[in-house]
């Protein structure tokens, strides 16, 4: 649905024959104002538009009445512009760019304006530096009830080039030294000029703006992050298509949310070559405030690094967050908590999803993995020492993921940091399969979800499915290190070969431990393997243990009486 513009421009319009507005009103539809303006102007627009300059009535400006040609050649800018200026002054209204190609630098949205890009319609960004006064295609700053939408298409022709990597990136530096060791190509892609060129334009960039609507339209070949509102409230955005290259398009995330609240993004597609959703709590445009108060529903993300990001970038709070019914899929990582600015995540909710990941070549973050939690001090991600004034570890606390269809190619880390343990993170109804990569030579993964630095962690209903190709270092299915106050409920699984002497389940320096109701996988050797002179409290019981060898096996440092069972059968 599209936002009303004022009331004012749902009267009759002024000089538009007002049999076509009758005729338009008269269809059984829940026609939106802008809507009818888009209909009405594609019936009147053609005959009237070049005789005409903009209505005295409700306004609104059509850019060819102000010197746009519509040839892509030429510089649209000026007029839209103007247009953008007139509607403005007449207290809002409706910026209309019927069907033709449109380029431009930096456009200065207004407050009360419609920006409507009609279909057949394009706007193109300007390649190169020249025009941008700011780092995006369309800026607003300060901005109230801004709406862009239509069903036409901004394009923000990026390119690139493949040369060999000159690029110091502490995050995938891992992966990059493997695939060096094993012959791989360091040839990768970058933003054609870097280092020279100034400008990589946002397609929109608004800071601090209420009540802003974007939807129907399609955005395509981004330059930087396609979509990114710093401080902005009440947002939605709906029904709206971004894609960037997944081969090529590095630093060409979807929609970069940073430190806005109200926000809802529903019923869009997106496929990126970086992050196709993020959450930022940063200080790139101004003092990191919290993002909060998040709602998406219904999206189909694509991306060759995080499909969702709860983002490493976080100096102060992610919080209060719903995802519902989305589709991830072809992405090197599914969901993402990252927090290394010392910020939080708190009260998130991921439900019903269905996630496919596979590895995409070294130089994009993730490794295959549906799911991801990492905490970590920006230091310790650069390999430096501590810097002067750096926050502590930031924390993870307060999520729920279900229902959680899985296909992977690479194994789900979920890590707390020694001085910040997650809390209160908890799996139910998850289904992962795990495969194997055998080009990859990045592939690290050895148990199928390995958590570390975590208290009151629960998973219930959590089947791990081993499946082909498989990886020689594959070992459990689940494996618990540094824990305190642990559930395990309803599990099934087994280790990755039901020949290897690994257990399905790991408990090494657990203090606190249940594992019932569940069950191991046929020719299991050892159900549970408990290591540690720091574990003790567990308690395994109801579980289904027919085909297996051994309930548990404790290793020599482990206390006398640490494993209690019962009822096992």
């Amino acid at each position: 649905m599209f936002r009303h513009v004022p009331k004012r421009s749902e009267r009759p319009l002024d000089g538009v024959p007002k049999r076509l507005v009758r005729q338009v009103r008269r269809v059984q539809l829940p026609l939106t104002s802008a809507m009818l303006i888009a209909f009405v102007l594609t019936l009147w627009l053609p005959s009237s538009a070049a005789s005409r300059g903009p209505s005295s009535g409700p306004q609104i400006c059509n850019v060819r009445d102000y010197g746009a040609s519509g040839e892509k050649s030429d510089d649209a800018r000026p007029a839209i512009e103007k247009a953008i200026a007139a509607c403005a002054d007449a207290g809002g209204g409706t910026v209309y760019l019927p069907p033709g190609a449109y380029t431009s630098a930096t456009i200065h949205l207004r407050s009360h304006i419609v920006f409507y890009i009609d279909a057949g319609a394009a706007l193109y960004a300007r390649v190169g530096d020249e025009g941008y006064d700011k780092q995006g295609l369309l800026y607003g700053e300060d901005l109230e009830n801004v709406s862009i939408e239509g069903r036409g298409t901004v394009d923000g022709q990026a390119e690139y080039e493949w040369r060999p990597n000159d690029f110091n990136d502490a995050y995938i530096r891992d992966n990059q030294l493997l695939a060096e060791a094993a012959g791989a190509s360091m040839m990768r892609s970058f933003p054609v000029g870097l280092r020279t060129r100034k400008v990589y334009p946002h397609l929109i960039l608004l800071l601090r703006c209420k009540d802003v609507r974007i939807a129907g339209l399609s955005f395509l070949h981004s330059p930087s992050w396609t979509i990114n509102p710093y401080a902005c409230e009440r947002l939605t955005i709906d029904g709206i298509y971004i894609h960037t290259s997944q081969r090529d398009g590095v630093w060409a995330d979807g929609i970069d949310p940073d430190g806005c609240k109200d926000v809802r993004i529903s019923n869009s597609t997106i496929e990126t070559g970086d992050d196709a959703i993020v959450f930022y709590s940063s200080t790139i445009w101004g003092p990191a405030l919290p993002c909060e108060n998040i709602t998406i529903t219904d999206c189909r993300l694509s991306s060759s690094s995080s499909a969702l990001k709860f983002c490493d970038g976080n100096a102060n709070a992610v919080r209060n967050v719903t995802v519902d019914n989305c589709v991830i899929t072809n992405s090197n990582r599914g969901i993402a908590f990252m927090v290394f600015d010392g910020g939080y995540v708190s009260d998130v909710v991921l439900s019903n999803l269905t996630i496919e990941t596979r590895r995409f070549p070294w130089f994009w973050w993730g490794d295959g993995d549906p799911i991801f939690f990492s905490v970590r001090r920006r230091s310790e991600v650069e390999g430096h020492p501590p810097k002067p004034g750096e926050p502590p570890a930031g924390s993870i606390r307060n999520v729920i993921i279900r229902n959680v269809i899985a296909h992977g190619q690479g194994s789900c880390l979920i890590m707390g940091h020694p001085d910040s343990w997650l809390d209160h993170v908890s799996l139910e109804n998850i289904k992962l399969h795990i495969a194997a990569d055998p080009s990859a030579a990045y592939d690290k993964s050895v148990h199928a979800m390995q958590f570390r630095y975590a208290r009151n962690l629960a998973l219930k209903d959590v089947d791990v499915i081993w499946e082909k190709p498989e990886s020689k270092k594959w070992q459990s299915a689940l494996y618990f290190e540094d824990m305190k106050d642990l559930t395990v409920e309803n599990f099934s699984g087994g280790p990755a070969r039901p020949d290897s002497e690994f257990p399905a389940i790991v408990l090494d320096q657990v203090d606190g431990a249940r594992v019932f109701d569940s069950k191991a996988a046929a020719g299991s050797h050892v159900f549970v393997g408990v290591k540690g002179e720091r574990s003790r409290a567990i308690h395994l019981y109801n579980n289904e243990l027919n085909a297996v060898v051994s309930a548990y096996q404790a290793d020599t440092n482990v206390k006398s009486g640490t494993v209690k069972e019962r009822d096992e059968f």
